[in-house]
């Protein structure tokens, strides 16, 4: 359970496998329109992939809880715990305390995407702050300058959507003077409070772990995109696009069975290799002939989204698997785990045939958030 659930972020917005999809089907998506004559395109946007994904994410975890509660009824815990310590409760306060900020912080960055506020980058910014805020008021030092700076942040944003207010030379209406005085005042306070977080988080090298995993990450993901457009390049100009467009075309069952015969190579491909990779090499050349088949592209990406998702619980590369893993007591083998991942992937076949059947999961949201 707790290792399917970590899997979770991968569906459920920001996510980063919804991102470099989004780009993906968004260049998929203008190849198609281009074969078809159609040179004026509106491109996907990650906001449109960020809503389209809502509503499978919380059907995913409606299934899990499900089947968890009719585990429980079924076949009940019967091994004592270890320790009377695992049987206190935490207070209120400290509940609050762990869930809320991270909660608000993720509608933040959320919202400002899907509310059309923001970019995602710029998105991206405001979570790193919000991140950087909270980890220095967790290590304990300046609480106060960190709280006031918390404070005059979300005033400032709030102020700022109400009564936004651009200053120019030569503008010296009293209001917006003041507007002015009192942003810049805010603005001040919140930099004085992210300065505190930055002390502190130096100080205890949690920035500098964050800036490595990054660094990490981006890196390898860029590497990834480079050798995967050689790899492209060289695909298309040899003219494996053209056979590989015949071959799904001619497939039995027509736009469906070229579907199923997709998802499942992906599944497949899934015990094997990151996402990432998946992704951006082998996407990229079925994409276009689907949607020309007539998949809808939004549509596609998150059930493609659910699919490569589930690659995070197949062994043998299994990142999830390896998490807990490292995570679990010896008492756990990996068999074990192996085993009890098992019901969950069936969980997240039958998710993709939900989305697959009942496609309004996943573009209601988009079609009514993005309405043209």
């Amino acid at each position: 359970m707790v290792c399917t659930a970590g899997t979770l972020g991968q569906i459920i917005p920001p996510s980063t496998l919804l991102i470099i999809l989004a780009d993906v089907m968004s260049n998929a998506n203008q190849q198609a329109q281009y074969e078809q004559g159609k040179f004026v395109i509106e491109a996907l946007s990650v906001g449109q992939f960020f809503a389209a994904a809502v509503g499978p994410g919380l059907l995913l975890v409606c299934l899990y809880m499900i089947y968890i509660i009719i585990r429980g009824i079924v076949r009940p815990l019967d091994m004592p715990l270890a320790s009377t310590d695992l049987l206190s409760k935490p207070s209120w306060s400290e509940v609050t305390g762990a869930v809320v900020p991270p909660v608000f912080l993720i509608f933040a960055v959320l919202g400002s995407i899907l509310g059309g506020v923001a970019t995602p980058t710029e998105a991206a910014s405001v979570g790193a702050v919000g991140a950087l805020l909270m980890s220095g008021l967790r290590l304990g030092r300046y609480r106060r300058l960190i709280l006031m700076g918390i404070a005059a942040l979300i005033l400032l944003a709030m102020a700022a959507g109400v009564f936004p207010v651009r200053l120019q030379r030569g503008d010296l209406e009293t209001v917006a003077m003041t507007a002015g005085v009192i942003y810049i005042g805010l603005a001040i306070i919140g930099g004085i409070g992210l300065l505190a977080a930055l002390y502190n988080v130096l100080r205890d090298r949690v920035l500098q772990d964050a800036m490595h995993s990054t660094m990490t990450m981006t890196a390898m993901i860029f590497a990834t995109i480079l050798a995967a457009g050689m790899f492209s390049l060289v695909f298309v100009g040899l003219g494996g696009e053209e056979r590989v467009s015949y071959w799904l075309e001619n497939l039995p069952g027509g736009a469906n069975g070229a579907l199923v015969v997709t998802m499942l190579i992906v599944f497949l491909m899934g015990f094997f290799l990151d996402f990432v990779e998946i992704s951006v090499i082998v996407l990229p050349v079925v994409a276009p002939t689907l949607i020309l088949l007539g998949h809808d592209p939004i549509w596609l990406g998150i059930i493609l989204a659910i699919n490569l998702q589930t690659s995070f619980l197949t062994p043998p590369f299994g990142f999830s698997l390896f998490y807990l893993r490292g995570a679990a007591p010896e008492e756990i083998t990996t068999s074990q785990i192996y085993r009890g991942v098992i019901p969950f992937i069936a969980m997240q076949a039958i998710g993709v045939t939900l989305v697959w059947f009942f496609p309004d999961v996943s573009t209601w949201l988009p079609s009514v958030m993005f309405r043209s």
